[in-house]
């Protein structure tokens, strides 16, 4: 008869080969978006499918199902491998519940539903993905309801982006910020300080842009032996520990635009490149799932390249690719903190209206999955909620309703961890800089510490702990917008003096 402890090695076995079946799938969807010529959908729609039709049968197993039973009954296991049961009986559970052909059905409408998405988008024509928008929302309505028909549809689809922060919390989340946000957002539009917006004015051209980029990641310390840039219709990042890579894209207009989000999606490539490698494909070696994801990208995006300090590091770099700019430090940290008045793109969101995009999509895609909302009518609501949140009323659907990429994926719960992530990464930086003088630091060019930092705190863990456990290990305090909050007051309250 096996021993607990083999039972436990050919269960991480099994749970192995299901990691590396969806990292396959991964890297398909990734050459999807990234180099896969257009009339490649039909064969890779059914590539995807098959892929995670296998990956599901794997997880819902009757091994899979006897190993969890055995392993949980045995009480000799230690905490990391108790972590990995939890983790694996929770995503166990809720497969089995869904049926294979729903999971293969959903796979393949996604695949195909990705390119109809970005030809409605080049041609702005909303009607176009509409029908794959509609079947979309239904499969996932139905996936809802064999997972738990007693819950808000809704609530177990965020689940599948954060199961240990609750809908409710987030919820809560949105509301302060955007009850707290508005005036503030209010006091800067009112106020009569001219920030150097034009720093950046002018044409630029991408393939300078991209230079300026790839530099941007060598000064962070990108492992390009382990990553890649390219550039995708929506910037994204793929892989793990051993293979992460990330996309961007390029403004000619707006050059601060791409250089964001080539350091946010850094921010996630840093995370994958920080898991254990010696735990790839367990949970060990996994992701603390989107909110936890989305505030290492933030941090890195907002609070080391939105700062002076990255600006007096990284302009001249900057320069050497466009020596026609003559903003100083001070001026390229004032354009990229400015506070937009038309701001209809959320990747190009400043730091404070980003949220109310969130919002807007938050209750859009939660109406949709409710069942009261139609999809015929998401342009117009869109419109008009832009127009109320924001201030603005996008003329295209193009820049209105298609500008993501997530309902394409059928990623319905994914928009709130955006606003979730950014409210932790400010609680993170602000642990960070009771240990690091991060903006010498990172004035100086040196980034080991912070990264150091981020290994020995959030990333070693993988997903030993759940989120509100590992916001406990690294910050010494229980998750909340507290600091989030006081960051945003205090640095906009200076930079508009309001």
């Amino acid at each position: 008869m096996a021993t607990e402890q083999t039972r436990y090695d050919e269960f991480v076995e099994r749970v192995q080969r299901l990691s590396y079946l969806q990292g396959a799938s991964g890297i398909l969807s990734w050459d999807q978006q990234v180099m896969m010529p257009g009339g490649g959908t039909p064969a890779r729609s059914r590539q995807l499918s098959t892929l995670s039709t296998m990956g599901h049968e794997l997880l819902t197993s009757d091994e899979m199902a006897d190993d969890l039973d055995a392993l949980e009954a045995d009480d000799g296991l230690v905490a990391p491998q108790e972590a990995v049961v939890r983790e694996v009986r929770r995503k166990h559970d809720r497969a089995a519940r869904v049926p294979g052909d729903l999971v293969e059905r959903t796979s393949r409408a996604t695949s195909e539903a990705l390119n109809v998405w970005e030809q409605a988008k080049a041609e702005d024509d909303f009607d176009t993905f509409a029908p794959k928008l509609e079947e979309l929302v239904q499969l996932k309505r139905d996936y809802a309801e064999y997972i738990d028909p007693d819950a808000d549809p809704y609530a177990v689809l965020f689940a599948d982006y954060e199961p240990y922060l609750d809908l409710e919390t987030a919820e809560r989340v949105l509301t302060r910020l955007r009850e707290e946000l508005v005036p503030l957002i209010d006091r800067i539009r009112e106020s009569d300080v001219e920030l150097a917006v034009d720093a950046f004015s002018g044409q630029f051209d991408a393939e300078k842009q991209e230079a300026a980029s790839r530099d941007a990641l060598d000064i962070l310390g990108y492992d390009w032996d382990r990553g890649r840039l390219d550039t995708s219709s929506h910037p994204f990042t793929s892989g793990n520990q051993f293979d992460a890579r990330v996309t961007t894209r390029f403004d000619e207009s707006d050059p601060l635009g791409a250089l964001t989000a080539t350091i946010h999606e850094f921010g996630h490539a840093q995370y994958m490149l920080g898991l254990p490698d010696e735990h790839y494909g367990t949970p060990l070696g996994d992701d603390r799932d989107l909110t936890v994801h989305e505030s290492q990208s933030r941090l890195w995006e907002n609070h080391v390249g939105r700062t002076e300090a990255w600006w007096e590091l990284f302009l001249p770099t900057f320069k050497d690719h466009f020596p026609a700019v003559e903003a100083s430090p001070r001026d390229a940290y004032e354009a990229a903190n400015q506070v937009y008045e038309d701001n209809l793109i959320r990747v190009e969101a400043d730091e404070l209206t980003y949220h109310m995009h969130i919002v807007l999509r938050f209750e859009i895609e939660r109406d949709l999955i409710a069942g009261d909302l139609d999809v015929t009518e998401v342009p117009q609501v869109w419109n008009d909620r832009m127009e109320e949140y924001l201030g603005v009323r996008p003329e295209t659907d193009a820049e209105g309703c298609l500008q993501d990429i997530h309902w394409s994926h059928a990623n319905f719960g994914y928009f709130p961890t955006y606003s979730l992530g950014s409210v932790l990464a400010a609680q993170l930086d602000h642990a960070v800089r009771q240990d690091l003088d991060l903006d010498t630091q990172v004035r100086a060019g040196q980034f080991d510490p912070l990264r150091e930092w981020l290994y020995e705190n959030v990333h070693q863990h993988g997903a030993r702990y759940t989120t509100p456990d590992l916001v406990r290990e690294a910050t010494g305090e229980d998750y909340t917008a507290d600091y989030f909050l006081d960051y945003v007051t205090e640095k906009y309250e200076r930079l508009y003096d309001c």
